[in-house]
């Protein structure tokens, strides 16, 4: 398969032992800057640390194996992916030429106080700004949303928006997306026009994050499927049926799950929505999600067999750079040998037009 489109991927990231020292002292209110991240030097390791407690490493000392750069042969202290100039050289490389990026921490950022926490994800918000704004046609960091009050989370996606960001993150991980005080977040992201990501993360009850272990294996395994329930609660609440023109991005969901999922919703709404006294869904669970839920994935051998039964329009491919499961820098080579026996209208949707359109990318 000859692939002669612009890939756009939809799922790249910034972790935040990738991000520049003064991320948040140059950007936080003076009352919160002594509390916020910082980087504290110990020996041969670096560690970011806001309000004295450790929240991540800082550079490649410690993550030189959690890394697609270094495997692909090319120098990288850990900062090579937040430097705009740099990125933009590896993506040149890999032949992609727009990137949604996620970050700063997937499993949330461990910071008790949610004032201080909502602080340091507004000046990431605002570093982004900055970091995409170094080719907008090219870079797409999201900010992240807080998720302590509705009010706050409606407060920064306005904010955001007015920034000129494309989407927003919110961990569904961390409060009851089917609530009704959070209605207004939903219609907020209809007034805005900006995609909503759930990225995977958390979800699972006994298998842990544990490197350098076989639990990080089964983690691996079992976190792309544990959006099952944030999206059977947003599907089934009537959160998407309320608002049609939202968008909900399922960040690194993977495809596999997917149709047998999407089908078992209709099944059980046909068993049990009649019977619902809050809500009562009125379209079928199938009909929402081909409308308005898109999925991301990476490389997915049984994709030619599965993408078919949901529909080109509902998957966005991503390369995941620079993380060890990205397809960098051969990303042309795997979707060739990936997409194998789907015409090159589909793989193109796939690749390309589905990332272009959520976003709004102009090029």
């Amino acid at each position: 398969m000859e692939l002669t489109h612009r890939l756009y991927s939809c799922d790249d990231h910034l972790d935040i032992w990738n991000l520049p020292r003064d991320v948040w002292e140059a950007r936080l209110p003076a009352d919160l800057r002594e509390r916020g991240p910082r980087v504290v030097d110990s020996g041969d390791t670096s560690w970011w640390v806001c309000d004295e407690a450790v929240i991540g490493p800082f550079g490649m000392r410690m993550m030189s194996d959690y890394n697609a750069i270094t495997r692909a042969g090319i120098e990288d202290d850990g900062l090579r992916p937040s430097n705009p100039a740099l990125r933009l050289q590896d993506m040149d490389r890999d032949g992609v030429y727009a990137s949604v990026i996620y970050g700063p921490n997937l499993f949330g950022m461990p910071i008790a106080d949610p004032v201080l926490k909502a602080a340091v994800l507004a000046a990431y918000a605002d570093w982004g700004s900055e970091f995409n704004g170094h080719a907008p046609d090219r870079l797409a960091v999201l900010p992240v949303l807080p998720t302590h009050s509705p009010a706050a989370a409606v407060a920064e996606l306005q904010r955001v928006a007015k920034l000129g960001h494309r989407g927003a993150i919110i961990s569904p991980f961390e409060f009851r997306c089917s609530d009704p005080e959070w209605d207004p977040l939903w219609s907020a992201a209809e007034d805005t026009g900006l995609p909503i990501s759930f990225h995977i993360g958390h979800g699972t009850s006994q298998v842990r994050v544990a490197p350098q272990s076989w639990e990080l294996a089964a983690f691996s395994a079992v976190g792309p499927m544990q959006l099952d329930e944030p999206l059977a609660m947003m599907i089934y609440s009537g959160v998407l049926e309320r608002h049609p023109k939202m968008r909900l991005v399922l960040a690194e969901s993977g495809i596999g799950w997917l149709p047998y999922f999407v089908r078992r919703m209709d099944q059980a709404g046909e068993k049990h929505v009649p019977k619902a006294l809050d809500y009562k869904l009125r379209a079928k669970p199938s009909e929402i999600f081909a409308r308005q839920v898109i999925a991301t994935f990476e490389e997915e051998p049984l994709g030619p067999t599965l993408i078919p039964l949901l529909g080109a329009d509902n998957f966005m491919w991503a390369s995941d750079y620079p993380h060890p499961d990205s397809t960098f820098p051969n990303s042309r080579a795997a979707i060739a040998e990936a997409f194998a026996g789907l015409g090159a209208d589909v793989v193109r949707k796939i690749t390309a037009d589905n990332c272009k359109r959520l976003y709004r990318f102009a090029a």
